[in-house]
């Protein structure tokens, strides 16, 4: 048999060992032939000479692509950099940067960092590593290039536009860890907490941390927390899970059911609530998705929390990554969450317990209008099907403010300044409906 039918043979019995038992039937074997002899006509009559692996790489990228928008093939370069973000630290020097007009743009160096020590700043270009122009690399393998061996020397090419003039800097790789936690005392009685991603395995060490830190800084003043999870896409079950576990103090956190009994799973909070019972709002929008909206759902259900904000995206599906040969896997969705009081949020979306509209505009100033799960083509259905006019004009008041603009450009933040001045008391929780009667 021909190699290429032996791979695709092979990621067929792949597959069967995945379903748990389940025979593969001869009508399968004869599709599998099929496709065999698809890939044979055209490495051999295809007008360019093709590549065999990418050929089979892209037969499993159009298998898995159709089952639904979050199953997919990760190939060697994602696959290596989704297990770098999740594990939170690598080697390198320190510089978050964006893909820019073929050179690499930077968004800012890390604290404390080889970058921050050097001098590097915001704004500023790389335009080659170790004397390799940028232009000849695409953005991993430039990424890739700035990462390696912790204690080993790498050389980049800095443009300052500020003060127009390059040059070159030498930066030798340490650990570098990744945080996905941000935090800030508002109004000194205030904890303010962003998480940007649950894609982190010492995403909850941060977050206690983080709680920490707030209650030193505010003390005894402190009067509540801000959990801002907007345009956060979500990651490891695990870590929103444990999260959840920071403000409960007991409980149902979630629970996913899938076909295979095996899936099947619930998880309890354990006792202690971090934040001591303090009041807390968590801040959603149509970003908030996955993992995000676990989190909301059970503080939610719970009523642990007030959230605000706007429907969140309405992803309640669970993804399992299966590695396979060559560093390479496949991400295949295999169950649905529930939250705690039984609600499959799957194109429903969390609906806030105060709805408030955040302006956001793009660079021509329009108003910017955000997709979510049920806007996806291939989108899993909610098996509840959806909601009803009734039920979505049954949510709180919703508050559409006029956009404002400070001294530099940027929108006022007005989900947040809502939130704080529900913890601060200048709006209490009691007359809000009123409040929000009298500015429609």
């Amino acid at each position: 048999m021909k190699k290429s039918i032996a791979g695709i043979v092979g990621l067929f019995f792949l597959l069967g060992a995945l379903t748990d038992g389940e025979t593969t039937s001869d009508e399968t074997y004869r599709e599998l032939d099929l496709l065999a002899k698809v890939l044979e006509l055209v490495k051999d009559t295809y007008v360019e000479e093709v590549d065999e692996r990418e050929l089979l790489e892209a037969a499993i990228r159009g298998m898995l692509n159709d089952l639904d928008p979050h199953s997919g093939y990760m190939d060697a370069d994602v696959f290596r950099e989704n297990q770098i973000q999740t594990k939170g630290e690598y080697g390198g020097v320190g510089i978050e940067v964006i893909g820019e007009n073929g050179i690499l743009k930077v968004i800012s160096p890390m604290d404390d960092t080889p970058a921050y020590r050097a001098g590097i700043q915001s704004g500023d270009y790389i335009t080659h590593i170790e004397g390799r122009p940028i232009v000849e690399m695409d953005y991993i393998e430039a990424v890739n290039n700035l990462r390696g061996v912790v204690g080993t020397e790498v050389e980049v090419t800095i443009n300052r536009p500020s003060e127009e003039r390059s040059f070159k800097v030498s930066l030798v790789r340490e650990i570098i860890s990744i945080s996905a936690v941000r935090h800030r005392v508002e109004r000194g009685n205030i904890g303010y907490i962003r998480l940007t991603t649950f894609n982190n395995e010492k995403l909850t060490l941060d977050l206690k941390k983080a709680i920490r830190e707030i209650k030193e800084e505010a003390g005894a003043n402190l009067k509540g927390y801000i959990l801002d999870i907007r345009n956060n896409p979500g990651g490891l079950l695990d870590q929103a899970i444990e999260v959840t576990d920071v403000f409960l103090e007991r409980g149902e956190v979630v629970s996913i059911r899938g076909r295979q009994r095996s899936e099947n799973a619930r998880w309890d909070a354990t006792r202690g609530d971090d934040t001591d019972g303090l009041p807390i709002i968590v801040l959603i929008n149509a970003g908030s998705a996955s993992a995000s909206e676990i989190v909301a759902g059970a503080l939610q259900d719970h009523k642990r929390a007030t959230i605000l904000g706007v429907e969140s995206f309405g992803k309640g599906l669970v993804q399992t990554v299966y590695p396979l040969a060559d560093d390479r896997a496949v991400r295949i969705t295999t169950a649905r969450y529930y939250t705690p009081s039984g609600r499959s949020i799957q194109t429903l979306g969390i609906k806030p317990d105060i709805i408030v509209e955040q302006p956001v505009r793009d660079a021509e100033g329009n108003q910017v209008f955000f997709r979510r799960e049920r806007d996806l083509a291939n989108h899993i259905p909610n098996e509840n099907g959806t909601a009803s006019e009734e039920e979505t004009l049954a949510s709180e008041v919703l508050i559409r403010p006029e956009p404002k603009v400070d001294e530099a450009g940027r929108l006022e933040d007005y989900q947040l300044n809502y939130a704080l001045d529900l913890l601060t008391g200048v709006i209490e929780v009691g007359q809000r409906q009123a409040l929000l009667n009298q500015d429609q």
